[in-house]
């Protein structure tokens, strides 16, 4: 078992007080260092595809929307311009990732899906996240996971209203 010594080492800097939870310092250490291995593999998943980092963002945003994806309300959640958003989306297409589908009736109005058959491609090359966040979820239990879950919740909702900065 590790000592606090160990731990202090180990992060970088000491132990919250005995009884005192987790500092902002220690949250933003793990949350950077989550974004960071999870955008590890997303850039290896966009190099073995022929995309860029941006694509598969896209293509996440895309898959975890809550409604049909738009090119405007992508451009909007990726910060991006039209221009990027539609080399972008063009890249995907011709990968076999999204299709574009005029869904409406007014048929200026497109819509992005997630390809079908680009599913189990996917699927493999994460497994192993999937498998990884299996493990680190069996070492908590389900009361445990539900505020971590919500935490998570809480967390994209704060960081969703903020603005860039420079404001786009």
């Amino acid at each position: 078992m590790a000592t606090a010594e160990d731990r202090e080492q180990s992060a970088g800097r000491p132990e919250p007080a005995a009884g005192a939870g987790p500092d902002l310092q220690s949250f933003a250490v793990h949350l950077r260092r989550l974004h960071g291995e999870i955008n590890r593999l997303m850039q290896g998943f966009a190099g073995d595809h022929g995309l860029h980092a941006t694509d598969v963002q896209a293509l996440a945003a895309i898959l975890d929307a809550e409604e049909p994806m738009t090119p405007g309300r992508l451009r909007e959640r990726l910060g991006l311009t039209s221009g990027a958003v539609t080399a972008c989306v063009d890249r995907l297409e011709r990968a076999g990732h999204v299709r574009r589908v005029r869904e409406s009736a007014d048929r200026r109005v497109v819509h992005l899906h997630y390809a079908a058959d680009a599913r189990p491609a996917a699927r493999t090359y994460f497994r192993p996240l999937a498998e990884a966040t299996q493990a680190a979820a069996d070492r908590f239990s389900e009361e445990e996971l539900a505020v971590v879950l919500s935490f998570l919740a809480a967390m994209n909702e704060e960081l969703g209203a903020l603005k860039p900065h420079g404001g786009r």
